[in-house]
Protein backbone atom coordinates (compact mmCIF):
# COMPACT_ATOMS: atom_id res chain seq x y z
CA UNK A 1 0.00 0.00 0.00
CA UNK A 2 1.51 3.39 -1.36
CA UNK A 3 1.27 6.32 0.47
CA UNK A 4 -2.08 8.77 1.23
CA UNK A 5 -0.98 12.05 0.73
CA UNK A 6 1.97 13.00 -1.45
CA UNK A 7 3.65 16.52 -1.85
CA UNK A 8 3.16 18.00 -4.81
CA UNK A 9 5.22 21.42 -4.94
CA UNK A 10 7.03 22.83 -1.60
CA UNK A 11 7.88 26.77 -1.40
CA UNK A 12 9.64 28.31 1.40
CA UNK A 13 7.72 31.78 1.58
CA UNK A 14 9.29 34.15 3.96
CA UNK A 15 10.17 32.32 6.89
CA UNK A 16 7.51 29.54 6.72
CA UNK A 17 6.84 27.15 4.69
CA UNK A 18 3.48 26.40 1.69
CA UNK A 19 2.77 22.99 0.53
CA UNK A 20 0.31 21.59 -1.95
CA UNK A 21 -0.63 17.70 -0.80
CA UNK A 22 -2.69 15.47 -3.12
CA UNK A 23 -4.69 13.31 -1.61
CA UNK A 24 -4.25 10.06 -3.62
CA UNK A 25 -7.42 8.05 -2.68
CA UNK A 26 -9.89 11.20 -3.84
CA UNK A 27 -7.38 13.03 -5.74
CA UNK A 28 -8.02 16.45 -3.70
CA UNK A 29 -5.04 18.74 -3.47
CA UNK A 30 -4.80 20.19 -0.14
CA UNK A 31 -3.07 23.85 0.75
CA UNK A 32 -0.64 23.46 4.00
CA UNK A 33 0.86 26.50 5.71
CA UNK A 34 3.47 25.75 8.80
CA UNK A 35 5.69 28.69 10.57
CA UNK A 36 4.10 31.64 9.21
CA UNK A 37 2.67 32.02 12.88
CA UNK A 38 -0.73 30.01 11.62
CA UNK A 39 -0.78 26.81 10.54
CA UNK A 40 -3.29 25.28 8.66
CA UNK A 41 -4.90 23.25 5.91
CA UNK A 42 -7.89 23.81 3.78
CA UNK A 43 -8.64 22.41 0.38
CA UNK A 44 -7.20 23.89 -2.66
CA UNK A 45 -9.46 25.87 -4.68
CA UNK A 46 -9.70 27.28 -8.26
CA UNK A 47 -10.37 30.51 -9.81
CA UNK A 48 -14.30 29.37 -9.86
CA UNK A 49 -14.45 28.43 -6.09
CA UNK A 50 -14.75 24.57 -6.68
CA UNK A 51 -12.27 22.00 -5.13
CA UNK A 52 -8.52 20.99 -7.77
CA UNK A 53 -9.01 17.45 -7.71
CA UNK A 54 -5.95 15.64 -9.59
Amino acid sequence: MGKRFEVKLKENVGGGIIKIVVDTETGVNYLITSGLGLSGMTPLLDKDGKVVID
